[in-house]
């Protein structure tokens, strides 16, 4: 175990400004209040604290932050409490402390919603003070450092959590080595037989490639050094996780990679940056599509290098990365390099580490962190907002450009509906088509690096909910879901807002917002969009609020169910028309005063809901066995929480509601010319059992300007074929000259019309 003064000599390397006695109250302190415990190990259990801390000394943190580190489990382990913490040690200690005791519990979920609750807690904890990110980092490497010792039933879960969250947290700050390290211990821990096996062949490649890495290093020196150029070369080899994902990516044998060692060159300054690229591109040929510049355009965690891939000596690929020092220490260091330094000046000089911790504000790792921690304002659900959190950790970088030059950074696979939604929220909403490099391209267009897109956007302009599958970023699948919501609650607010208006007529008194705002408290609402959308999904009956509103109000409903005009009415609509069809019928739920359901052409009365589309302003679905079309007379059926189901009134389908007479809502076609829609039916035809009589009643269907959604075929004899074909017409007239016209096919027996 690191003993005191070891400790205080690894800080004091990196800050000769280090606050001593600091450093030596937080050791005995720590020491003392975990005593007598022990690890899993059987070692002392201020064995974990410690190495936590000696982990941050490599990081090179200030005072502050090891100090916390020593101290990170005296509250949730020990008898401390952070009033103690805060006495001792300053408040600011004291913060850092409290914000690591409040998300030890992340260590110990199982369940998915709980890792996500906690997911949650860990980010909010760091979005004021990154440091406690960089001490959770470090404890969990350590953990996984000695996951050995833990029982195997919680090995699995550890290592995968690992995985998911802290190695691609450990990249996105910006800490390479420490997320190649974990992504390793989870490896080892998950498929031990696959990190052998890869463990074992690259200690092999390593004994065959001594010889030609050698040489390939000395024409390097030679080379650069011949340039006048001072360099710091050293090779590097890819770690075991590293190359599976890459085998696993590409599916690829070990055999087949070619990148497996790299060179790391560490220049001056940029300028020797592109004259060392220039000098190796000009001595071995480039391969193509290998050379990437991170030096223009940052990593989102602020790495920044060339990258280049070449033909070395003997053919061999030679990989390499070139760097400034400064570079290094961020590529190194990650966000903990902001934290330490600017222009090579320590910022921790006489314990002042507030500087150092603001001044990670301005670094591209820190605002990736924050874009994070805004997830958690926006109402999703834990499973969502873990869902998304991960989108955002998994990313292999593209960079893009706006017409006006503002660099855009993606994950590999994005397409431009991702691109306008990282450009703004709105831009994403309304966007209804792009420009890529200056031709028109399709929205799910993939986008490469360098690309220029131009997002064209119209107002008013709605996101299909099928985007959600297409997009790559948590930020555009949680813009996309939340905008779907927000249209839908739209929807049941102006169904609802229809459906009162509709009843209060009935009544008759008129029916306003002011009236249903004075009464939310009754109906248990809190505002008036609410209370409609609640009255739109059925939720709330119009009847309820009427009572809210006013009390006295006697429901004369049944009286007007007996009474001799309004069953005469009722012959006119509902009732005439089921009766006809020898259908069964029930009360739909409507006074005598209210228009008639449906007239001779199909057309209900003025007080009807308008049904206008799928597209409509309503939440509207059609009859699952059967659909309904323009054209036909039809009825709505409201379910709790569910669109309005349309009808054609001769659906044997709605004899299950002949009971349930709050359920029925007088509705009408109300087509929008001007934005036509094509509406389901189902039909059945039976067909001659011979090659091609598909092909020609599909022909037939197509010509018509008809879809075809689904065809289902039975056999019913040798020598015919029923099949149920799902199409999208444009209206009953268009749906009955298609059946007119298949009729007359030679190859078709007969063709009705499915209700269900």
């Amino acid at each position: 175990m690191m003993r005191q003064y070891e400790l205080v000599e690894r800080v004091a390397r990196y800050n000769p400004h280090t606050d001593e006695q600091l450093l030596n109250r937080a050791y005995v302190y720590a020491m003392k209040a975990h005593g007598s415990q022990t690890r899993a190990s059987g070692d002392p259990y201020f064995s974990h604290p410690l190495e936590v801390a000696a982990i941050l000394t490599t990081l090179r943190l200030d005072d502050a932050t090891i100090v916390a580190a020593l101290l990170h489990d005296t509250i949730e382990d020990t008898d401390a409490t952070r009033e103690e913490i805060d006495r001792l040690f300053g408040p600011e200690i004291g913060a850092l402390v409290d914000g690591l005791t409040k998300i030890k519990k992340l260590d110990l979920v199982s369940k998915r919603a709980a890792q996500a609750e906690n997911l949650r807690k860990l980010l909010l904890a760091i979005a004021d003070d990154v440091r406690v990110l960089l001490v959770k980092l470090a404890d969990r490497l350590h953990n996984m450092r000695t996951l050995e010792y833990v029982p195997v039933d919680k090995r699995t879960r550890i290592a995968e959590e690992t995985l998911d969250i802290y190695a691609p947290l450990a990249g996105g700050m910006g800490i390479h080595w420490m997320r190649e390290e974990l992504e390793d211990l989870s490896f080892q821990t998950l498929q031990p037989e696959a990190y052998r096996v890869i463990s074992m062949q690259l200690a092999e490649r390593r004994e065959e490639s001594a010889k030609v890495i050698s040489e390939i290093a000395i024409a390097l020196r030679e080379k650069i050094g011949a340039a006048g150029i001072t360099a710091e070369i050293s090779g590097r080899e890819k770690r075991p996780y590293s190359v599976w994902s890459k085998m696993e990516r590409k599916a690829v044998s070990f055999e087949q990679l070619s990148d497996i060692y790299g060179f790391r060159v560490i220049v001056e300054n940029i300028a020797d940056c592109y004259r060392t690229i220039g000098i190796v591109h000009t001595t071995w040929s480039m391969v193509p599509g290998r050379f990437k510049d991170y030096i223009s355009t940052p990593k989102q965690n602020d790495y920044r290098s060339i990258h280049t891939t070449v033909l070395g000596p003997g053919h061999q690929r030679v990989e390499l990365q070139v760097r400034t020092r400064e570079m290094h220490d961020i590529a190194e260091y990650g966000i903990a390099a902001h934290v330490i330094y600017k222009e090579g000046v320590p910022k921790v000089a006489n314990g002042d580490a507030r500087k150092g911790k603001l001044s990670a504000i301005d670094s591209n790792a820190y605002r990736w962190l924050r874009q994070l921690v805004e997830m958690l304002a926006e109402g999703d659900t834990p499973e969502e907002f873990l869902e998304h959190t991960k989108l955002q950790l998994f990313q292999d970088q593209v960079f893009c450009f706006t017409p006006k030059g503002r660099v855009i950074s993606l994950p590999r696979g994005a397409n431009a509906i991702d691109f306008a939604y990282a450009v703004h929220t709105d831009v994403g909403n309304n966007a209804i088509g792009c420009k890529i490099n200056g031709r028109l391209e399709p929205l799910i267009s993939q986008l490469n690096n360098g690309d220029e897109v131009d997002v064209l956007t119209a107002k008013n302009q709605v996101p299909p909910a099928a985007w959600e599958s297409l997009v790559m970023t948590g930020k555009a699948r949680q813009s996309i879901r939340r905008a779907a919501r927000a249209q839908i609650r739209t929807q049941y607010a102006g169904l609802g807002r229809k459906m009162l208006e509709r009843a209060f007529a009935r009544i008759p008194r008129a029916y306003s917002d002011e009236k249903l705002a004075a009464v939310l408290a009754r109906l248990g609402q809190s505002n008036v969009d609410d209370a409609l959308s609640a009255v739109g999904r059925g939720e709330i009956p119009a009847s309820d609020v009427i009572k809210a509103v006013y009390p006295d109000h006697r429901d004369e409903r049944a009286r007007d169910k007996t009474s001799s005009g309004d069953a005469g009415r009722g012959e006119e609509g509902w009732f005439g028309l089921r009766r006809a069809m020898g259908l069964k019928f029930r009360w739909p739920g409507r006074s005598s005063r209210g228009s008639k359901a449906t007239g001779g052409k199909g057309e209900a009365g003025s007080d009807a809901i308008p049904i206008r589309g799928l597209h409509g302003d309503l939440p509207v679905q059609f009859a699952p066995k059967g659909g309904a079309v323009p054209g036909d007379r039809i009825v709505g059926i409201m379910m709790p929480g569910e669109a309005i189901t349309i009808y054609p009134i001769q659906s044997p389908e709605l004899k299950q509601f002949d009971d349930q007479p709050e359920r029925w809502l007088d509705v009408r076609w109300a087509i929008d010319a001007d934005n036509p829609e094509r509406f389901p039916a189902v039909i059945a035809v039976r067909a001659l059992n011979e090659p091609g009589s598909l092909a020609g009643i599909a022909q037939i269907i197509g010509e018509q300007d008809a879809n075809i959604d689904t065809v289902i075929m039975t056999m019913r004899a040798p020598d015919f074929t029923e099949m149920e074909i799902a199409v999208e017409v444009w209206d009953l007239k268009h749906l009955n000259r298609i059946m007119a016209l298949l009729k007359s096919a030679a190859v078709v027996n007969a063709v009705w019309r499915v209700n269900g």
